[in-house]
């Protein structure tokens, strides 16, 4: 049984309460028509705490836990030993090179290939900012770390081929080449001729000469952040220009001995050569070059070249796969402008024992067979040649367009369309960012095709 309430609660009327309360059984009277609706509207200023942990910004199944994943089982001892901050000295800690290296392999995978966008991200995106856990970065660290450790993302590139080698998800019996030109930051306008670099070289010395006279004469100017970034872009331009004519004689040498005096390098990249592209045009560019696993799709080898062309390039990269793991490749598939008679002859020699399986050009004679031997033919060449004939030899030969055409093909649409680095070092360690992320993809697929008891295509 219902009580009655204590005061003050119990004598109150409706007349005493703050709005009058509506007859049982009576409707509240309707809002005159035309009046102002009441609304929760929004307020996006106002100071919002909530509790929050990172590790719930991201699903379970998220890429960027399995990208983490894959670093955290990563060897990166390489990397440590450059941090000279240590435990007893002073200085600011250094970031971990796992959450470097987590952070620009998830770029690459998302096609970002810039610092000041990566560091943006940390800040904005939930994949990014879950990688950092807590830990500031800045795009002068981030670009650092990307290109300041080529040995050891060459060592990380063959460590990740040798973890799936050991799963037996890798062999190296088939492997596929094919280049890719990649535009370099470096304009057509930059390139000069020697006599040209000459004289830029003298008013670059001046200017340095005169900044640091002036620097003498008021020693107050130290100071001055402009004075400071006048004398800096004054002695990196001097540099430039040293380096295009120290680089001068390499681009010379390509050329016909009438044409060398019309030799030019670059004041921006003195290392970029035009290349002719895909497209037709020619353009300051670099050759990057992938071998890949034909069974696995993984990137199993990776250079750089300054020439544009594909020629006398396949022996090379057959004895860098031969130093990474400890043999070579028992055919390699190549298309035909790799197809140097010398490489395929030292290819068969037992020292390598690789076969390989590229085009035979057509003769200049169209009367003559491109697959008869000729006299001047060595027996690996002329075993190529009838070799290529034969519709085996065209069923294995396809293999590459799968492969290392579809690799590149890969490459270009996670950006890889044009360096924003300078130099063939760094340029390399763009294109090792690109193959370690790209086997780390590989990497998850096959274990999960393996796991399913199929192997997942690209």
């Amino acid at each position: 049984m219902n009580e009655p309430l204590p005061p003050p609660f119990g004598d109150l009327t409706c007349q005493s309460l703050l709005f009058d309360l509506p007859e049982a059984g009576e409707r509240p009277t309707p809002a005159p028509e035309g009046g102002t609706p009441r609304l929760r509207r929004a307020e996006r200023h106002q100071v919002v705490f909530r509790p929050l942990a990172l590790d719930a910004l991201l699903p379970p199944e998220h890429e960027a836990r399995a990208v983490w994943a894959y670093v955290e089982g990563l060897d990166l001892d390489g990397f440590i030993k450059h941090i000279r901050a240590v435990e007893g000295r002073a200085g600011r800690d250094a970031t971990d090179p796992k959450i470097l290296t987590a952070l620009w392999l998830y770029a690459t995978l998302q096609g970002i290939g810039s610092a000041r966008a990566l560091d943006k991200l940390c800040t904005e995106h939930h994949a990014f900012e879950w990688l950092c856990g807590g830990v500031s970065v800045n795009y002068h660290s981030l670009s650092d770390f990307r290109v300041a450790h080529g040995e050891e993302l060459d060592a990380l590139l063959t460590q990740s081929v040798a973890v799936l080698r050991a799963e037996e998800l890798v062999s190296l019996e088939r492997v596929a080449q094919d280049g890719i030109r990649v535009r370099a930051s470096a304009g057509a306008a930059s390139f000069r001729r020697e006599p040209t670099l000459q004289e830029h070289l003298r008013e670059a010395q001046a200017q340095v000469q005169a900044l640091k006279a002036e620097l003498e004469s008021d020693p107050s100017t130290a100071h001055d952040r402009q004075q400071q970034a006048r004398c800096r872009a004054a002695a990196e331009q001097q540099l430039r220009v040293a380096q295009a004519l120290a680089h001068l004689p390499e681009v010379a040498a390509k050329k016909k001995p009438a044409d060398r005096a019309e030799a030019r390098a670059s004041t921006t990249d003195a290392e970029a050569h035009f290349m002719k592209m895909a497209d037709g045009g020619c353009r300051p560019a670099y050759n990057v070059q992938y071998a890949t696993a034909t069974d696995s799709q993984v990137i199993v080898g990776v250079d750089v070249h300054t020439t544009g062309s594909d020629l006398g390039q396949l022996l090379p990269m057959v004895e860098q796969i031969q130093d990474r793991y400890g043999e070579t490749p028992q055919e390699m598939l190549a298309d035909g402008n790799f197809a140097k008679h010398d490489d395929i002859t030292t290819l068969a020699e037992p020292e390598y024992g690789t076969t390989v399986y590229s085009p035979v050009k057509g003769p200049n004679n169209k009367a003559n067979d491109r697959y008869t031997p000729k006299p001047t033919d060595s027996p690996a060449v002329a075993a190529w040649r009838q070799r290529m004939v034969t519709a085996a030899a065209q069923v294995i030969y396809k293999l590459r367009a799968a492969t290392a055409e579809c690799v590149n093909a890969l490459a270009r649409n996670r950006g890889l369309q044009q360096f924003l680095v300078r130099g063939r070092l760094k340029v390399k360690c763009i294109a090792l960012w690109f193959a370690v992320a790209h086997n780390l993809r590989r990497a998850l697929t096959l274990r999960a095709g393996t796991l399913q008891g199929t192997v997942n295509p690209l």
